[in-house]
């Protein structure tokens, strides 16, 4: 975390006590516009075949290649008409119970920078292109608005029980890095992964990854690794049976995870529903920078 320009102890100057700021719209450079465009129309040659319906769905819907970067102010009405959701603007990573509060009350938090021309394969924290373009189509569907209004809900929860380690494992399987299987095939809904060029392939096509059926207490128990390519993708049947597992008092759930031992990422166990059973080739030469 030390490494991220964008990490506050408390609100910065200029932001209101919820941290959230004003997108300024105005004060973007062409520079920071062209690197919008430049992402959208890379992504946009990848994605088609391989994200799921509803995320393309929501892309058309908000209408987010007008020219640059979306102003938040002719995106959102768009997006509160269809699913009661506005994106708000803050400066960087917010505290736990901050993100949750938004999420319960359905506004989704993004950031305002955007990465630097020389950053676009790469970038360690989320800008407003993984925020906007990954996350907010998918809350134009109901359902999946549903459950990340759940998320930040139980989040508060979770919070005050000392699960939020295992919360956070659903979310980062769920909301950043899920696949759902389609009539097609397997496609992608996760937000580390559209707004990726690398991982939207990877995460589909490469033999190195597991690929495993959802499973809500499998998937809390699941370690995970950042920075980097995932090695294992949890496949969920669709938005209604993801919202419709999540909607439950995980009580009883956190109980069996305190004594439960964590699963390390490659595991797969006899009882998994396997679509893909990787090879793990990618993480056993070292994962991004590997030759």
């Amino acid at each position: 975390m030390s490494d991220f320009e964008h990490v506050f102890e408390q609100p910065p100057e200029g932001a209101a006590a919820d941290w959230t700021i004003p997108q300024n719209w105005g004060a973007y450079t062409e520079v920071e516009h062209e690197t919008w465009n430049t992402l959208y129309a890379r992504q946009m040659k990848i994605l088609p075949g391989r994200a799921c319906e509803a995320y393309m769905r929501g892309l058309d819907a908000l209408d987010l290649n007008t020219g640059g970067i979306p102003d938040f102010e002719v995106m959102n009405p768009k997006l509160q008409a269809l699913t009661g959701w506005t994106v708000v603007c803050v400066p960087g990573l917010v505290p736990d119970e901050v993100f949750f509060d938004h999420l319960a009350n359905r506004r989704f938090v993004s950031g305002q920078f955007i990465r630097k021309p020389d950053q676009l394969d790469y970038l360690q924290e989320p800008d407003i292109f993984h925020d906007v373009f990954g996350h907010v189509p998918m809350l134009t569907d109901p359902d999946f608005a549903a459950y990340m209004e759940a998320y930040g809900k139980g989040g508060q929860r979770a919070q005050s029980l000392g699960m939020l380690k295992n919360l956070a494992r659903l979310y980062w399987y769920t909301v950043e890095f899920g696949l759902m299987k389609e009539a097609d095939g397997l496609r992608i809904y996760g937000a580390g992964i559209v707004s990726s060029a690398t991982e939207s392939v990877f995460s589909l096509e490469d033999p190195s990854p597991n690929r495993l059926g959802f499973d809500l207490e499998r998937v809390m128990k699941t370690l995970y690794r950042i920075d980097d390519f995932q090695q294992v993708y949890f496949v969920i049947d669709g938005l209604e049976p993801l919202k419709q597992a999540t909607l439950q008092d995980f009580g009883p759930l956190y109980e069996r995870l305190k004594g439960a031992d964590d699963l390390p990422i490659e595991t797969v166990l006899p009882e998994d529903v396997v679509f893909t059973h990787g090879t793990q080739a990618y993480a056993r030469k070292g994962g991004r920078f590997a030759a």
